[in-house]
């Protein structure tokens, strides 16, 4: 069955990595898929812009949308949203995936970094949500996910990186929240983290300490948000799914084809014991 054909998927941060992913999985269905993000030009160390993803996203059969916008400027997510409606007729799907990553403590995180953190992280995800509410109450199926974590408060998970816990907590709560919130609406809010690192640009942030045989590819993911956003949104919401138990629960048991190197042992992702 083609779950998402005709269906609108707004997607933040879609230029690389795990958004990417997710655009290109609900492209093979025939969706409609908005990348809204930053990247317009090539950057010398990350590749993919929004004009190129969209061209992948046409070719794997999707419609795509190309939009510039920064979630720090809910006046640039105002207009993307408005665009995407005008364009496609609606929205039935969020994905809150772009974020800013600084794994450094508190005397070494500057309040420029930190304000970066939760204005994209926190504010960008609780911005684009608001914006895209109107729409998804007139949608038959609507989703909003948010690529974060489960509410883990052991505090082993904030000693080393207050500021980056806190503001992907943030976009953890508001999955608490709006669950409750939109759940009279019919409108699903769900949370979804990978169980390993997942080989994207944010590697780079992390130094040394993740090499990408390491990882699983930002693939995983999308199959498992993939999953996520075709279920009833009034039976499935205010959930914090990993997505290697979610795919292992819904019979995929190959997982091995998801790793960069099959035969090199997985590193844990941040948040999940």
């Amino acid at each position: 069955m083609v779950k998402l054909k005709g269906k609108t998927v707004f997607i933040s941060g879609a230029s690389r990595g795990i958004g990417k992913a997710i655009a290109l999985r609900a492209a093979v269905d025939g969706a409609n898929v908005v990348i809204a993000a930053k990247t317009v030009e090539a950057h010398a160390k990350l590749p993919g812009t929004i004009y190129t993803t969209a061209e992948e996203v046409e070719a794997n059969g999707g419609h795509a949308l190309a939009v510039p916008m920064d979630v720090r400027h809910e006046e640039q997510i105002a207009a993307a949203v408005e665009k995407t409606v005008g364009t496609f007729g609606g929205i039935d799907i969020l994905v809150n995936n772009a974020s800013a990553i600084s794994l450094t403590g508190t005397l070494e995180t500057s309040m420029k970094r930190f304000d970066l953190m939760y204005a994209v992280n926190v504010r960008g995800a609780y911005a684009c949500t608001q914006a895209c509410i109107p729409h998804l109450r007139r949608a038959q199926n609507p989703h909003v996910l948010n690529l974060a974590p489960p509410l883990n408060l052991n505090p082993h998970w904030f000693k080393d990186h207050v500021a980056y816990s806190i503001s992907k907590y943030g976009m953890s709560m508001c999955v608490l929240g709006m669950a409750e919130e939109f759940r009279e609406d019919g409108i699903a809010v769900n949370a979804l983290w990978p169980r390993t690192v997942i080989h994207t640009a944010a590697l780079a942030m992390l130094g040394e300490r993740v090499k990408p045989e390491n990882c699983r590819r930002p693939e995983m993911v999308a199959d498992a948000a993939y999953r996520i956003v075709t279920r009833d949104s009034r039976t499935c919401t205010g959930n914090f799914f990993i997505d290697e138990k979610l795919l292992a629960e819904e019979g995929v048991t190959d997982i091995r084809r998801y790793a960069v190197d099959p035969q090199a042992r997985l590193m844990p992702d941040l948040f999940v014991d």
